[in-house]
């Protein structure tokens, strides 16, 4: 879905939604700058990245391209979306593999422990 940037307003929020879907992708603001997108997309937020630098002067800011960094940020969403569902995906495998190995762990400590009141260890 292509977000409509008819405002200058509108440009920070791009700006700031694409910056927090690379952090969450590659790994934090720090590591995860543009250098991590292919090149075409790099083009794309850094296009977006300066949008977002000039939008703090309104003047400047009302001769943006506001179309254009509408269709930069659709297609930066549309590739970064797809990756964190595989990132939530990884963190519900992990998740369920823990209760799986808290629940062993507490019916081997069961077991040993009637295994004790027996006496048979």
């Amino acid at each position: 879905m292509m977000r409509k940037g008819h405002s200058f307003e509108d440009i920070p929020v791009m700006a700031d939604e694409i910056a927090v879907l690379i952090a969450s992708r590659f790994g934090g603001a720090r590591r995860g700058e543009r250098g991590a997108l292919p090149a075409r997309l790099r083009r794309r937020a850094a296009r977006l990245a300066e949008a977002d630098r000039l939008s703090a002067q309104p003047k400047v800011a009302r001769q943006l391209p506001a179309e254009r960094l509408a269709r930069d940020h659709a297609a930066l969403a549309a590739h970064l979306r797809p990756l964190g569902e595989i990132t939530r995906w990884q963190g519900r495998a992990v998740s369920f593999g823990a209760s799986v190995a808290f629940g062993v762990l507490v019916v081997a400590a069961l077991a040993i422990w009637v295994a004790v009141q027996r006496g048979l260890l």
